[in-house]
């Protein structure tokens, strides 16, 4: 069968298309067979060596759905056929964490294309656990592209406890874990404000229902202010907006940051902290119950799945560039035909 490796962490032009042999499950493992999958800047990132992959040739990619080819010994509830929508969060599945499906805090916590071989490629294989159902209300671009986003982005509004009626900033609009943050907090009765740099993304955003956007490149906090401040503010740029975040953020604030794409480091002036009794809250991917329900969210159209654009598995590396420039609102899905 045909993936695509990473041969070196030189970005894009260092994916090459192999044959490689198909996997075989084993017990509790189902195999996959690939039609859609989905890009996230975490494949850009580890395309580059940050982080580095544990092994090369690698094989990229943590979205995926498809249909299930083949079942490992023992396995009771997959037949044949089975639509399936993968959840890429991996984990040891015996610890305390686990067995609480608390599996971000496992010590052997891993995501598929990051630590482990992933969607680029025409099958996978994967532990049961990690299979959802596709339901039908979904179409297969969509379900092959909005996991990793959307549950990072329902965990960060789960975690603040995003009330409705409530005022939220979502930084960096048009990304993908932005705009699912975005749909969320609507389809949760939010107020939402958004950021970009790009004028087209915020009126796109003011389109989908958000109430107003600023540049991120201004005085976006205290335009913020100006419109009654962020109970909630959802933050994955990191240094270049999180001094703004925290100054459009009312009196209590809950600010969730997800990533810094813009850097790892921030200086962190203590009194805006203290003084405006803000939380700073931490959060990365999710549970698999909270994907179970990123998932019915979507189904049920309470969330929507963005697809800016399809290229096929064949076109791998201009997706990947793609991407890489930023324009895309949304995901960038790849049909594996």
């Amino acid at each position: 069968m045909k993936a695509w490796h990473l041969t070196d962490t030189t970005g894009p032009d260092a994916l090459e298309l192999a044959e490689i042999d198909e996997p075989t499950p084993g017990p509790a493992e189902i195999r996959v067979k690939l039609r859609y999958s989905g890009l996230n800047h975490l494949d850009l990132w580890v395309s580059r060596g940050l982080p580095q992959p544990h092994h090369l040739p690698h094989i990229l990619g943590a979205d995926g759905a498809g249909t299930v080819d083949a079942v490992g010994e023992g396995v009771s509830g997959f037949d044949i056929g089975d639509e399936i929508i993968i959840d890429p969060s991996m984990s040891c599945g015996t610890c305390e964490h686990c067995v609480r499906d608390d599996i971000v805090y496992c010590s052997e916590y891993r995501i598929l294309g990051e630590h482990l071989d992933g969607t680029l490629t025409e099958k996978v294989v994967i532990p049961t656990i990690n299979a959802v159902r596709k339901p039908k209300a979904i179409d297969w671009d969509v379900a092959g592209s909005f996991g990793l986003v959307t549950v990072t982005a329902l965990r960060m509004l789960e975690k603040v406890d995003l009330e409705r009626g409530q005022r939220v900033l979502v930084v960096g609009v048009g990304g993908g874990v932005s705009a699912a943050a975005m749909s969320l907090a609507l389809g949760f009765g939010a107020d939402v404000y958004v950021t970009s740099r790009s004028q087209e993304k915020i009126d796109w955003a003011i389109g989908e229902g958000a109430t107003a956007g600023f540049l991120s490149d201004g005085d976006f906090g205290s335009e913020m202010a100006a419109a009654g401040g962020a109970h909630v503010v959802i933050e994955n740029v990191g240094p270049a907006t999180l001094k703004q975040s925290m100054k459009a953020a009312v009196r209590g604030g809950r600010i969730a940051i997800c990533g810094g794409t813009s850097g790892a480091k921030f200086e962190l002036s203590l009194p805006a902290l203290f003084f405006k009794h803000l939380e700073l809250i931490g959060s990365s991917m999710g549970t698999h119950a909270q994907f179970a329900r990123a998932t019915q969210h979507v189904a049920s159209g309470k969330a929507k799945g963005y697809v800016d654009r399809v290229f096929p598995f064949d076109e791998l590396p201009d997706a990947m560039r793609y991407l890489d420039t930023g324009e895309q609102i949304g995901k960038v899905a790849i049909e594996h035909g």
